[in-house]
């Protein structure tokens, strides 16, 4: 039977590192992460966050680590940090038996909230490993575009994983969070 109970959004502090780690391991890598569509295991072994990292994030200036909870359970993280008039979405994990049940959908939805509301950003920008098409083809379904731009990959940076293939870069996408108004 599924939860129709709301999904409930908080930001993360020091006591969440843990879940938070577990969840998005389990959303990227590993056996775990192939019972959901997001999986980076034919990409990537390894580790996908550590610790150290979602401690950096939670406590940088203008950072949040938003938390996405049903029913007490941790369904969904993301980080968002506001970079001048940009908005960063990263870290953003569903976990393996949520996904397809809208909680990426509402947690992206809540983060370009933030980001446009809150902190009055014009747009929302992100990096994608560019092979995970079916990933990139799920953002652009919602208004995110390609800018043209790419990051290379951290080949040799274990704390980001050991990748499988020697291609890996990531592609920016964006969109606008500005209100179109008509005249």
């Amino acid at each position: 039977m599924q939860n129709t109970e709301a999904l409930s959004f908080r930001d993360a502090g020091e006591a969440d590192v843990p879940a938070i780690v577990v969840l998005v391991q389990s959303a990227y890598r590993g056996e775990a992460s192939r019972t959901g569509w997001t999986t980076e295991a034919d990409l990537l072994d390894g580790q996908r966050i550590d610790p150290e990292g979602v401690l950096e994030v939670i406590g940088k200036p203008a950072s949040r680590v938003l938390l996405a909870e049903r029913g007490g359970e941790l369904l969904a993280c993301c980080h968002i940090e506001k970079q001048g008039d940009a908005c960063y979405f990263g870290m953003f994990a569903v976990a393996p038996q949520g996904q397809g049940s809208g909680a990426g959908k509402a947690t992206l939805a809540e983060a370009e909230r933030i980001g446009g509301e809150t902190w009055h950003c014009r747009e929302l920008r992100m990096t994608v490993i560019d092979v995970r098409e079916d990933l990139i083809n799920w953002y652009q379904r919602r208004g995110y575009r390609r800018t043209g731009e790419h990051a290379p990959f951290p080949y040799g940076d274990e704390r980001f994983g050991i990748p499988k293939r020697d291609d890996l870069r990531f592609a920016w996408l964006a969109k606008s969070l500005q209100k179109e108004h008509l005249a």
